[in-house]
């Protein structure tokens, strides 16, 4: 069985095509027209062993906003989607994720119930990238992606001082961590409940 999955989304802010296939080898063409997201993107995909593709265009002469935001709800969904029924997954996974100074914890539940801690103190530094990505914005990616993949997922900053390598520890963990969560172990759903 293949985990794929694709999705458009088109609305007066953006428009994007994209597609995920869980069981690939990391291959990631990905265009938002944010160049600092596209590298967070091409991280999850790469780290998640994901092959993904995203084209996205947004309304970038506002802001970056619209565009990271429904770029990680399409995802999310599209995500959702290729995970399928759960049946045999790992479900959960957790880790340390360091990038030079910076150590982030990851841990997350394939729950079907979206949530999210992220215990990670506001980010002051200038944008990064042109367009600009607003550091501020890391958060509400991952989030976004969350609660449309029906996730409970906790980010912890366990120490670190530049902008640009806690967020990429926070991409890179959240993907070895999905990696390690869909990973095929078993034949029964992992849940008391019978649903997840």
């Amino acid at each position: 069985m293949t985990r794929t999955a694709s999705r458009v989304r088109k609305t007066k802010e953006t428009s994007i095509e994209m597609s995920i296939e869980l069981d690939g080898t990391g291959v990631t063409n990905i265009s938002t027209g944010i160049p600092f997201y596209d590298h967070m993107l091409d991280q999850l995909g790469r780290h998640g062993g994901f092959d993904l593709t995203i084209q996205a265009t947004g309304d970038l002469h506002i802001d970056t906003h619209h565009t990271v935001e429904d770029v990680a709800i399409t995802l999310g969904e599209a995500f959702r989607e290729a995970v399928g029924d759960k049946v045999g997954v790992r479900r959960f996974a957790s880790g340390l994720y360091p990038l030079d100074e910076a150590l982030v914890e990851v841990a997350l539940d394939l729950s079907g119930r979206p949530f999210m801690v992220w215990d990670v103190p506001t980010l002051e530094c200038l944008p990064l990238g042109n367009p600009a990505f607003d550091p501020q914005l890391a958060e509400h990616a991952i989030s976004s992606f969350a609660t449309a993949a029906g996730i409970t997922l906790h980010v912890s900053l366990r120490r670190g001082t530049n902008a640009h390598h806690i967020i990429e520890a926070a991409f890179k963990g959240l993907a070895r961590c999905l990696r390690d969560a869909v990973r095929i172990e078993g034949s029964s759903l992992p849940s008391t409940k019978g649903v997840l």
